[in-house]
C-alpha cells in the first residue's frame, strides 16, 4: 500500500481543516516545500497536494506551489482542488503534477471529466469521491450532491477510471480512525473482474494511528492519504519510513 502524505494549501501555506470546514483552518507551516522535502527525506515517494483556494474558486490558484515542489523534489504529486477546465488541467500537468484528482467536475461536468480520462489515460486521472453520509460532496465540500458514492464510483469505472480517492468527510481531520466499513463495501462493489483493471482505492480521512495502516492494506486499499496525524505527531515520519522499507 502506498503511503501518500497530504499538503493542503491556503494562501500558499500548509494548513489542515476539520471536516472540510474552512473556519477550522490551522496553519502548520508557511513553507510547503520545506514540508515536502521532509517527506522525501524519509523515503516517501508520493504527495497529495490540494489547492483549497482553488476548490472554492472557479479555477486553479496555487499552481506555483505545485511547480516549486515538483521542480525541487522527486515526489510524484497528485494534484486536486479547482480543476474545472481543460486549461486548468494543462496548467497542473505543465507545473509538474503526475496525476490530477477531479471531484466536483465529475459531478457537474461529467462529459469534460470523461474526456480527460480518454485524453490522458486512467493512470493520470483520479476520481475524487468525497462523501458525507455516503452522498458525494463537491465545491470544496461546501455542497452535497444527490449522488450516492458507490454507484458514482461504479459509473466512472465503466468509463475506465481505476484510481479513486474516497474521503469520508465526517472523519476528515478528526483523528478518530478511517471508514473501514465504507472502504470494504467500495472494494466489494468493484465491477472489474480483471486484476489489471481492478479498483485502486486510496483511503483518505480520519487516519489517526500507525496501526490503522496495516488494516487498510489488508482490506485491499492501494494507497492511503495521511494528513493531520503527521502534523500532530500521532504518526511519525520515521514510522512511515520503516513501513515503506519493510513492506
Amino acid at each position: 500500500m502506498r503511503i501518500i502524505p497530504a499538503i493542503d494549501i491556503i494562501d500558499g501555506k500548509c494548513v489542515r481543516l476539520s471536516k472540510g470546514d474552512y473556519d477550522t483552518k490551522k496553519i502548520y507551516n508557511e513553507n510547503p516545500l520545506e514540508v515536502a522535502k521532509s517527506f522525501e527525506a524519509h523515503g516517501i515517494e508520493y504527495l497529495h497536494l490540494v489547492d483549497l483556494d482553488g476548490a472554492k474558486s472557479s479555477r486553479i490558484v496555487n499552481y506555483k506551489v505545485l511547480e516549486q515542489i515538483a521542480s525541487k523534489t522527486n515526489l510524484k504529486i497528485d494534484f486536486g482542488g479547482g480543476l474545472k477546465s481543460d486549461s486548468d488541467l494543462k496548467i497542473a500537468f505543465e507545473n509538474g503534477a503526475n496525476q490530477i484528482t477531479g471531484g466536483s467536475i465529475a459531478i457537474k461536468q461529467p462529459e469534460v471529466f470523461k474526456s480527460w480520462i480518454q485524453q490522458y489515460g486512467a493512470d493520470k486521472i483520479i476520481l475524487g469521491a468525497d462523501a458525507m453520509n455516503e452522498k458525494v460532496a463537491i465545491s470544496g465540500w461546501l455542497e452535497e450532491s444527490k449522488e450516492e458514492v458507490i454507484p458514482f464510483i461504479q459509473s466512472y469505472q465503466q468509463e475506465g477510471i481505476q484510481y479513486v480517492i474516497c474521503t469520508d468527510i465526517s472523519k476528515d481531520g478528526m483523528l478518530e480512525g478511517p471508514s473501514f466499513e465504507l472502504y470494504q463495501r467500495i472494494l466489494d462493489s468493484d465491477l472489474s473482474n480483471r486484476a489489471e483493471s481492478r479498483l485502486k482505492l486510496i483511503a483518505s480521512g480520519g487516519i489517526s494511528t500507525f496501526d490503522e495502516l496495516p488494516k487498510l492494506a489488508e482490506l485491499g486499499c492501494e494507497g492511503t492519504i495521511i494528513g493531520k496525524a503527521i502534523y500532530e505527531g500521532r504518526i511519525t515520519l520515521k514510522q512511515l519510513e520503516n513501513y515503506i522499507i519493510n513492506k
